[in-house]
């Protein structure tokens, strides 16, 4: 049975795109349209059990999709929503508060009309959609429509055997044991997310004290333009310092990371001082940022302990290089639990791969990072 998809719009001209490319496959069907939230708020009220998902957009005459979103959730109502925004910085601002309150995962709005009909539109839209109604471990698909794996992971032949192995537990990591190092050790928290990764960032990080005894790199999949606007909506939430990664920028305790969307993380140690190094380059695996690159440039770092926590998302990016690490370093990792996940993807994969100290309910993740790292 096809999914229902209910497509809020204030352009026609969009309303009409937009069905087009959902009816083009057979696991969706159109069942609505709305040229605003209220309208759409009205008809999921009178049939709640009408619609799987909603296509939404931001910027609406009587309810705008932030007010939309603020009502489902008050008004508990069960519904997939992916985001439809721009790249501007208003639209990112608001798509972060879009995210906070549940939508799913968001697609960028074409500029232009030719590009709205393009296949690459299409393929985001349809990818989101499978991804949100659990479609991604379908093996068989048709000849069109890109895997939601495969999208988001361009894996190397090397890569997609070694993380195959992890997933089906025919190689298991042999996990050294953790030795917690003194108040005055180099700490360093590194931390994984991609779908579901804003709302999850928004219970954790205001619950970190600003005292926090260890940076924190944080790589979030996102593209440019985003990811400087979820930094300062956490750090606008929080006690502690939140802000986009800079290239150069020495780190320091009790201040958070965040990997800018369309480059690439790395941390580089210059004697006793540990740089940020932000890089415009290739994606890796369809990634940029992408954790494993963040993880591996840990390697020739000389922390006393790294605490890799690795919360909701597609795929299995940051396995590889926590298990680098867990080979060299002194390191203890957090895993989301299953039941508190957007996606089951990046944390199934590290605990499943042995990798996992605790598997935590994302409202006790903070309390087990502050367990560990301290305060100073």
């Amino acid at each position: 049975m096809s999914k229902k998809v209910i497509v809020i719009d204030d352009s026609a001209l969009m309303r009409r795109v937009i069905s087009d490319i959902i009816e083009s496959d057979d696991r969706f069907t159109v069942a609505s349209t709305a040229a605003n939230g209220l309208d759409a708020l009205d008809q999921i009220v009178k049939e709640p059990k009408r619609f799987d998902l909603a296509i939404l957009d931001i910027n609406m005459p009587k309810m705008n999709g932030i007010e939309f979103l603020e009502r489902i959730e008050k008004l508990n109502l069960s519904l997939k929503v992916i985001v439809v925004s721009t790249v501007a910085k208003e639209g990112a601002k608001e798509t972060i508060r879009c995210l906070e309150l549940g939508a799913f995962d968001f697609v960028t709005k074409p500029e232009s009309f030719i590009e709205a009909k393009g296949d690459g539109f299409r393929q985001r839209i349809i990818q989101k959609l499978c991804i949100a109604s659990g479609y991604e471990e379908e093996k068989k698909r048709t000849h069109e429509t890109v895997s939601a794996e495969e999208s988001i992971k361009r894996e190397t032949v090397s890569n997609i055997k070694q993380i195959s192995a992890l997933r089906t537990g025919n190689v298991k990591a042999e996990k050294k044991a953790f030795r917690p190092a003194g108040a005055n050790a180099k700490k360093l928290i590194a931390l994984a997310c991609s779908t579901g990764g804003p709302k999850a960032l928004n219970c954790l990080i205001p619950m970190l004290p600003k005292n926090l005894n260890a940076p924190m790199l944080i790589v979030q999949h996102m593209p440019e333009g985003f990811t400087n606007s979820l930094a300062l909506r956490l750090d606008e939430l929080s006690e502690i310092k939140v802000k986009e990664a800079e290239h150069g920028e020495n780190i320091k305790n009790g201040v958070v990371y965040i990997a800018k969307g369309g480059s690439q993380l790395r941390l580089k140690q210059n004697g006793k001082n540990y740089s940020l190094q932000v890089t415009v380059e290739e994606a890796r695996n369809g990634l940029k940022p992408c954790a494993d690159i963040m993880y591996e440039s840990l390697l020739d770092c000389d922390f006393d302990e790294i605490i890799c926590v690795v919360l909701t998302g597609m795929g299995a990016d940051g396995t590889l290089g926590i298990s680098q690490l867990n080979d060299k370093k002194n390191i203890y990792v957090i895993s989301q639990t299953k039941e508190t996940c957007i996606v089951y993807g990046m944390p199934k994969v590290v605990a499943e791969a042995g990798l996992s100290n605790e598997v935590v309910p994302l409202e006790k993740i903070a309390e087990s990072i502050k367990k560990i790292v301290g305060v100073h």
